[in-house]
């Protein structure tokens, strides 16, 4: 390579790197929360209930707002406070207080991981955070075929995240402790031997925390995250939807294609919305030709 283009490779590495520095030197600022050992478990649960909290308010809503209805999977369904929010609740809280925290804390005594002062290149982020979930998806995908598949692992580990049928966001963490640490241990070991900097790892963190409450949110809104990716490569809420309800198709928890690949891809009825839509197009355009 000559050196013409190596400095334009390194200009263009370095504006790269550029953009994410003031994002990153403003978190170094909180340099002492973000290596104490409490950072971990505090980012996870108030980044998963944050991403939960607008799901719930919608499902109170949705009785008095008829318009919710019209984008809600299950449009009859509401979880009760009772009986389903406050036990995921707790017991997501109860999981990562008494579990997950002690494992961070053993973690963090080892000594805790130095913040480098420089940011990511942009496209090494992008690419990193990609193939995090691209990974994520594929081993998770093996891990659920796998517990769906052997009657004894399922009602061991998985029975439990399949105990509410239609979907809530809180019911998200709704999981056996064997299957939060296993999905944990993807997670790590995937940032690990990516050797992905620490503002990919939380980026990482927030995106497949996000995807996983939409996933079981129980609404299909027009800009949810299926509608915005093209070809059909990623499966969404009314994909995993239906998962719950059916438990033989849609294991991946993301993309579609290993669910194509091995013949369980199933896909989901059109949202009531669209099917209303259809129906009043379809008509008008029918009085026009009579």
């Amino acid at each position: 390579m000559s050196k013409h283009n190596c400095s334009e490779l390194q200009v263009l590495r370095s504006s790269g790197q550029l953009l994410l520095q003031p994002l990153w030197d403003r978190l170094r600022t909180s340099e002492a929360l973000i290596q104490s050992p409490f950072f971990p478990v505090l980012f996870a649960i108030v980044t998963y209930l944050g991403f939960c909290l607008p799901f719930v308010v919608l499902d109170f809503l949705c009785p008095w707002v008829p318009a919710l209805r019209r984008y809600k999977i299950h449009p009859d369904f509401s979880p009760s406070a009772r009986q389903q929010l406050l036990p995921c609740l707790w017991q997501t809280l109860y999981q990562h207080l008494v579990f997950v925290f002690p494992m961070t804390l053993l973690y963090w005594v080892r000594g805790p991981a130095l913040l480098p002062p420089e940011a990511p290149e942009l496209l090494q982020f992008l690419r990193d955070v990609l193939l995090c979930l691209l990974l994520f998806d594929a081993e998770f995908f093996a891990w659920h075929v796998l517990h769906h598949r052997v009657p004894w692992l399922y009602r061991t580990f998985h029975k439990v995240h399949h105990q509410n049928a239609s979907p809530f966001a809180l019911a998200t963490q709704y999981m056996s402790l064997w299957e939060l640490f296993s999905l944990g241990f993807f997670d790590l070991m995937n940032i690990t031997l990516l050797r992905c900097h620490p503002l990919t790892v939380l980026a990482f963190h927030v995106l497949n925390l996000w995807l996983s409450v939409e996933d079981h949110s129980g609404y299909d809104f027009p800009w949810s995250t299926h509608r915005l990716v093209p070809f059909g490569w990623y499966g969404g809420v009314a994909h995993h939807d239906l998962h719950h309800s059916q438990f033989t198709c849609n294991f991946a928890p993301y993309f579609t294609h290993w669910d194509r690949i091995l013949g369980t891809l199933r896909p989901a009825p059109l949202p009531a919305i669209i099917l209303q839509n259809f129906a009043e197009r379809f008509t008008w355009e029918i009085y026009w030709v009579i």
